[in-house]
């Protein structure tokens, strides 16, 4: 059995964050990730401005890895009323390909150990965890759970929300189409669900949507639900007519869940994704999963440092400090998605409330945070 002192199971952007920042400190660190790097991921693959202070302070420089400025903002309805301003932080634009490659190369230059492999269980036996995978026992005397969205450890850690039906799944795909500016994210709804557009390092636009399964189903294929429903909306019509297809198949994922979770499961402090679905209307998951990453780690150092009495209390501290940071704006998230799904609704919104710049970043500034601090 191999011994670390913390084992992070899942190596996306909470993950790779986290152990990128405790590496910092000395501990021994092992992350399961169940695919190599570099690879694509079903993301929306921009992030709000917030988080490049952090990032730069762990050496990690989007700009300079090509990824696209981004000050503008706009949202139509499925009837192509639009409102547009200007974004209150901005954000960039750049592939989950090209950040998680990042991430991991700078984790591994600080000696952090990787383990390409699917965990199957963690157990906690009162002072420590076992991690297994097929191949794979580790100790480790704390766990970090960033394996996204829902897994089979879910089932195993006998999480609540997995036993619940879900109604949600998610297409990416990226394209080649100059028209589209660097400078502009652009949300675009159709029925039963909504869209995102932006430009990554490469130049390529990524289109990602999440699309109600009750909608969805009634198509045989992305091509078809592409052109008889996403094609509804004529911003996204004209963009599918002239846009090229990069992947040769899109990437999708079912099963998506948007109900509560728990940040912390038998010990086990979870983070992104793994602890609260973040929401595609939250100022951008992206940053929120980084941010998360910054803040388990602090509490991790805090506790091997003897800053609480225990394990306990250790964790309570951090799901108080996870609900500060995050749990307003999920909730802003939710609510808002209940108001884009609702046609009509939008269409007057956009032609009365629209109008104004101000209000349109209002409504932004309540799902995005502050500017996150090394």
């Amino acid at each position: 059995m191999n011994e670390h002192q913390i084992g992070i199971v899942g190596g996306g952007l909470a993950g790779l964050t986290a152990a990128i920042a405790l590496s910092r400190y000395g501990y021994d660190i092992a992350v399961f990730e169940s695919n190599t790097y570099p690879h694509h991921k079903v993301c929306g693959e921009y992030l709000s401005n917030e988080i490049l202070p952090y990032l730069n302070s762990l050496g990690v420089d989007l700009l300079a890895a090509g990824g696209k400025s981004i000050d503008r903002f706009e949202i139509s309805s499925n009837q192509g009323k639009i409102a547009a301003c200007r974004l209150p932080l901005g954000g960039v634009g750049i592939s989950r390909y090209a950040l998680d490659n990042l991430l991991y190369e700078t984790a591994k230059s600080q000696k952090v150990t990787f383990y390409f492999e699917k965990v199957q269980d963690i157990r906690f036996d009162g002072n420590g965890f076992k991690v297994e995978s097929r191949q794979t026992r580790v100790s480790a005397h704390m766990v970090i759970g960033a394996y996204g969205k829902r897994s089979g450890l879910d089932k195993a850690l006998h999480r609540s929300f997995i036993q619940k039906k879900t109604h949600w799944l998610a297409i990416k795909g990226h394209y080649s189409f100059p028209e589209f500016p660097n400078d502009l994210v652009a949300l675009h709804n159709f029925k039963g669900g909504y869209g995102g557009l932006s430009k990554t390092e490469k130049g390529h636009i990524n289109f990602c949507y999440l699309a109600q399964y009750d909608v969805f189903k009634e198509f045989k294929d992305v091509s078809a639900f592409n052109e008889k429903i996403v094609s509804q909306n004529p911003h996204l019509k004209h963009f599918l007519v002239n846009a090229e297809p990069v992947f040769e198949h899109p990437l999708s994922i079912g099963q998506i869940s948007f109900e509560p979770k728990e940040p912390i499961v038998n010990h086990v402090l979870m983070c992104g994704d793994t602890a609260g679905l973040i929401h595609p209307l939250c100022g951008n998951g992206m940053a929120m999963a980084i941010h998360a990453g910054k803040l388990v780690s602090e509490f991790v150092h805090a506790y091997f440092r003897g800053t609480y009495i225990s394990r306990r209390d250790m964790e309570n501290a951090y799901q108080r400090s996870w609900n500060t940071h995050f749990k307003r704006r999920l909730f802003y998230g939710r609510y808002f998605q209940k108001l884009l799904l609702k046609d009509s609704f939008l269409n007057w919104g956009i032609s009365t409330f629209g109008r104004s710049e101000g209000l349109l970043q209002n409504i932004i500034a309540k799902t995005h945070g502050k500017t996150v601090s090394p």
